[in-house]
């Protein structure tokens, strides 16, 4: 049994060593759906988003690097339908804590500039049209299972988060606080070179 908790944490050792020095290349994608009745109508929203990053792990257990990440979204009641298109980039910093050889649990933490464009219909057609900027900070914990030689899948289901969004022409100020734990689900692949 001693020499099992040895090779163990050898191999542990091994695998958090071999990733220091490394650029880390990875992207998710997710998914987020989201139904609700209001009076006998039913309102649905449905967000994609694409989300790669850059980064350069310099040490066994931190990554610091770059992050965008382009998302849209189709949402409304019967009649009515706003379509959203959202653009973020930033900065993000990854503390990751290898458990073996194939899975290591990890957390990023995000933050920079969004912008969105939001546009209205009214029974099909444009009613109206905004523009928003802004900033954003999150936090998300992440699973990674390591296939081979550094390239993986990342698995996600949520996070926290802050954002803020000041629309044009005498728009409103949005922030807004997130939990979202279990409500979305994103799926990755990262490579470390």
């Amino acid at each position: 049994m001693k020499k099992f908790l040895v090779m163990a944490a050898l191999a542990i050792g091994s695998f958090a060593n071999a990733q220091k020095g490394t650029i880390l290349v990875g992207g998710n994608i997710g998914y987020t759906s989201e139904k609700s009745e209001y009076r006998f109508t039913e309102s649905k929203t449905n967000e994609f988003s694409f989300s790669p990053k850059v980064g350069y792990q310099f040490h066994e257990n931190w990554t610091v690097g770059g992050e965008f990440t382009v998302a849209s979204s189709k949402s409304g009641f019967t009649g009515d339908e706003q379509k959203r298109n959202a653009f973020k980039a930033g900065a993000f910093v990854r503390y990751s804590v290898p458990l073996s050889q194939t899975f290591s649990v990890f957390a990023d933490m995000g933050a920079g500039f969004q912008n969105a464009k939001v546009k209205n219909y009214d029974n099909g057609s444009l009613d109206s049209k905004s523009k928003a900027d802004g900033l954003y900070l999150g936090v998300t914990p992440a699973l990674f299972i390591n296939i081979k030689k550094g390239f993986g899948l990342n698995f996600s289901i949520g996070g926290l988060g802050y954002e803020t969004l000041s629309y044009d022409n005498n728009g409103p100020d949005v922030n807004s606080f997130y939990f979202n734990f279990g409500q979305t689900f994103n799926i990755g692949i990262s490579k470390n070179f």
